[in-house]
């Protein structure tokens, strides 16, 4: 007889202080949001004054376990932390898990969204608008425990920039089925972002 090999449980997520381990207003603010009617209690890394880790996994999941393993050890909490981004067919993948790192020192999307539009108009007039956004949420613990959770959401990209909702490269990103931008969209809709379906997987595991 051989032996099976059984898949590891998920480990559960109790009522308590949980740290966000991301220094991106807008990503706490969207994933304090999510949060609210679970019994979590939310600290931003920054709030705890927690430093910055440099992101150097290859991956938006090993980004993202960087993150969220060094915020727990630090404070000995669970913390989550999202690693996330803008992947463009016609730029192979890019920005990818560099989709901060393109809006520059000062982080302004602005900066970014151009460096994106000019990119694909230096790749010719054929080339693809097709882009799909990708987030992976880890969520650890201090004894180093990891749980992770994929989101992602095909569509394409637009300009010039249209909407003043959301942050990142929201303005010039269509999803599939809808003819506005992600920053056009009332709250209600970006229920179908892709950090939204992660966070959905996520509470339905470890809840």
């Amino acid at each position: 007889m051989t032996d099976e090999v059984q898949p590891q449980a998920i480990r559960k997520l109790v009522p308590g202080k949980l740290v966000i381990a991301s220094h991106n207003p807008g990503k706490v603010r969207e994933i304090l949001e999510m949060l609210g009617p679970y019994g979590i209690e939310p600290v931003s890394a920054a709030a705890l004054d927690l430093p910055e880790p440099e992101e150097t996994g290859t991956t938006f999941l090993a980004n993202a376990e960087l993150k969220a393993l060094q915020a727990a050890d630090l404070t000995g909490l669970p913390a989550l932390a999202d690693d996330s981004g803008l992947c463009v067919d016609a730029l192979n993948g890019d920005p990818g898990i560099f989709s901060a790192r393109w809006a520059g020192e000062g982080k302004d999307f602005k900066v970014a969204m151009q460096r994106v539009n000019d990119a694909l108009e230096a790749a010719g007039p054929d080339a693809s608008r097709d882009a799909h956004f990708m987030c992976v949420l880890a969520l650890a613990w201090p004894d180093g425990h990891v749980e992770w959770f994929e989101g992602r959401v095909d569509g394409s990209l637009t300009w010039p920039p249209r909407g003043t909702g959301g942050f990142g490269y929201n303005p010039i990103f269509v999803p599939e089925g809808s003819d506005q931008t992600f920053a056009e969209m009332p709250d209600a809709k970006k229920a179908i972002s892709h950090r939204a379906r992660a966070f959905d997987a996520m509470m339905a595991a470890v809840l």
